[in-house]
This record gives structure tokens, sequence and C-alpha cells, in this order.
């Protein structure tokens, strides 16, 4: 008896792993998974309170989301990434970006299909290309991780189903430009390709860079699918709500694979959401502020170590990926920060960079009274093993 052949290609998930060992190494300062120091803004409770006095709302929901709910995520499409879905069918509530993701491969490819994906990828993206039977077809960024356009538009074969781009970007923290993003989209029209965009970190932006929907783009609504998710911007994680926008042509797809897989998202949830759309995007914002200036100090204690890693600035997210200079391998590296300095990042390998030694950094859920002892550490930490 064993495991599929399908699943066997599949890469392990590392966040566990590095869990674990963080677990078995009590006091050390994790600086991997990406989540935000925030919780929900109190009107996410305050729809809880309704939802829990409402007899009704114990059953199953619309595959497609509860109506408040997309109520307000049409209306915020609308005014914060000038989206307007070709009908209200073409918004639906997934139990976070990533299902918002499998909705969208197995809804457009085939087994043996190829998707473009950047390098470095999301982890979770290329695992569910595999886990579909599909090809990812893996394309090197530049030195500061920003789109290789030439590089994309030679990655295309008669098989490529779909090109997929993230920004603000996980891991590398990189915000791409609208000019870039639109040469993308451009490319999937006249290929006759699907441009399907990760921003889960919309609101995560620092300094001069400014976030870009391509959904947004005139004409794009029948080839573009855009993923959300509420995961960091609104401390929403463990309540796994996301939503997708998606052409027309795709919503019977998309619906048989969230019927199949998980009917609705958690009722509970969605009216939680609710909730978080209506204190809107300021809640995030002045949070965000904060997470702004934790940036600022990792930077500047990074910077103490500019000989011995590449510290691209970042401007998305709460990611830095550092390039460090030595011959280590990344979890090989990883597990020595954890068991002799008490910090923990996430290895390049992951990511998809095996050649040389990457750690992503994750800053997200420090506050600026422990992000200087937890950068602290991992400067520390690099300087004595390098």
């Amino acid at each position: 008896m064993r495991e599929s052949r399908r699943m066997e290609a599949v890469q392990t998930p590392m966040i566990p792993i590095v869990g674990e060992l963080v677990r078995q190494n009590p006091g050390t300062i994790s600086l991997g998974q990406g989540v935000v120091y925030y919780g929900p803004p109190p009107q996410a409770f305050e729809a809880v309170s309704r939802f829990l006095a409402d007899s009704g709302s114990h059953q199953y929901s619309p595959v497609q989301g509860v109506p408040p709910l997309l109520n307000a995520i049409e209306r915020k499409l609308a005014e914060e990434n000038r989206i307007r879905a070709a009908s209200r069918d073409c918004i639906l509530v997934t139990a976070g970006s990533n299902m918002g993701f499998m909705n969208a491969l197995l809804a457009v490819a085939d087994p043996g299909d190829e998707i473009v994906i950047q390098s470095p990828y999301y982890f979770n993206h290329e695992m569910a290309i595999t886990m579909a039977s599909c090809r990812p077809v893996v394309v090197s960024t530049d030195g500061d991780y920003q789109l290789d356009l030439d590089a994309i538009a030679r990655a295309v074969t008669p098989r490529t189903r779909a090109i997929v781009t993230i920004s603000p970007n996980n891991p590398t923290g990189a915000v791409y430009p609208e000019s870039a993003l639109r040469q993308v989209n451009a490319l999937c029209r006249e290929r006759g390709l699907y441009h399907i965009h990760d921003e889960a970190y919309e609101y995560f932006t620092y300094d001069e860079a400014v976030h870009f929907s391509p959904g947004s783009i005139p004409g794009s609504e029948s080839y573009t699918i855009s993923l959300f998710s509420l995961s960091k911007s609104y401390g929403f994680a463990g309540w796994r709500i996301g939503y997708m926008v998606v052409p027309p042509q795709l919503v019977t797809a998309v619906k048989k694979v969230q019927d199949t897989n998980l009917i609705c998202a958690p009722v509970i949830s969605q009216y939680a959401a609710v909730g978080a759309l209506e204190a809107g995007a300021e809640y995030c914002r002045m949070l965000i502020a904060s997470i702004a200036e934790v940036r600022g100090i990792a930077l500047s204690e990074l910077d103490r170590i500019a000989d011995l890693c590449a510290i691209p600035s970042a401007q998305g997210a709460f990611y830095f990926l550092l390039k460090v200079r030595t011959p280590r391998n990344s979890m090989e590296l990883v597990t020595e920060l954890v068991e002799r300095f008490g910090v923990a990042a996430l290895p390049g390998m992951t990511f998809g960079m095996n050649d040389g030694c990457y750690l992503r950094v994750a800053y997200g859920a420090l506050q600026e009274e422990t992000v200087i002892e937890g950068i602290g550490r991992l400067v520390r930490g690099l300087s004595a093993l390098l």
C-alpha cells in the first residue's frame, strides 16, 4: 500500500517542519510563517454575534457566498481595485486565496498542461500545480526579484494555459509596477492564456510602491483571474476567507470544484468578513503603518551584515528574501539558527531557490519591542556562522 505517485511528486510543506523545530527549541523567535501581529476589527465580532442570533444561519450557504458578503466585495472591488466583474456570478467567496488558486487551476488546465510561475515561487502554488498533474514552468526574476518579461514570453508553449503573478510578492516582498503587469496581461490576451494574479498582500506597500490590479484593465475580464484574501490584511488567517473574480466562461467549472471540495466557505467566517469589510481598508492601513516601522528597523539591523548577504529593499508584503553568501544548504542554515541562536526563518529551497542559500524572513508578526531582538538574533547568528 502506498500514496499516489501524484502526491509523491509534491513537496512537503516547510512551515510545519520549521514549526516543529521551533517547538523543540523553546524561546525561539519565529521569522518563519507569514502572519500579522493583529487580529480582526471589532466589527467582525459584532457580525458573528448577529450570525449566532439567527437560527437560520447554521445551514449551507450558496456555493458562491452569502449575499451580504458578495455585496460588500463587489463594492470593495469597484472602489479600491477598479475591478468591475462581468456579472455578480463571477465573484466567488473561497476558504482563503489558496483555495481560489486551486479552483482556478482545476477550471482552466488539464493533466500535462503547463502553468508559468515566477522564481522564487510561492510554494503552495507550485504544490497545487504538481498536485493537479500539470507542469510548473518556472521563470527566473531579475536581481531585484522583478519580472523578466522576455523570459516569460519565451516560456509560453502550445501546452501553456496560464501565467501566474503575485504582487506584492510572497516570498520576495517585491511589488511589480503597473507597466510590467500590463505587459503580462497583454501577452495573455495575445496568446490566448489566462492571467492568474494573486493580490493577498494588496495593502502592504511601502515607500513609493503602488499596488495595481490587472483585473481593472478594460477588456481583460474574459481572461484575467483575480485572487484576494482577508487573511493578512484583516488578521483573518484562521477564519479562512478569500474571494476570486473569474471570467464568465469559468463560473460553472469553478463552482463544480468548490462544491465538491467545500460546498461553501464557513458561513460564520463569511459573516465575520462582512463586518471586517464594513471596517474597511482604513483599519488595515492604520495597523500596517506599524508594520512599516518594523520594516524600517529590520532593514537597519540587517544592514549590519550587508557584506554577508544581499538584502533587497522589498517594498511590499512583509518579507525579505536574503541571499546568503555561504556554500551551506539553506535548511542546514535554518536548523543551526534555531538550535544555536533561537531564531527561525524559512529556507529558500521551499521557494525553488536551490542555486545558492536563501532565507525568507517574515516580519509581519513582530512589534517594535520584539523586532530588534528577533532580527538581532538573526544578525548575530549569521555573523557567527558565516
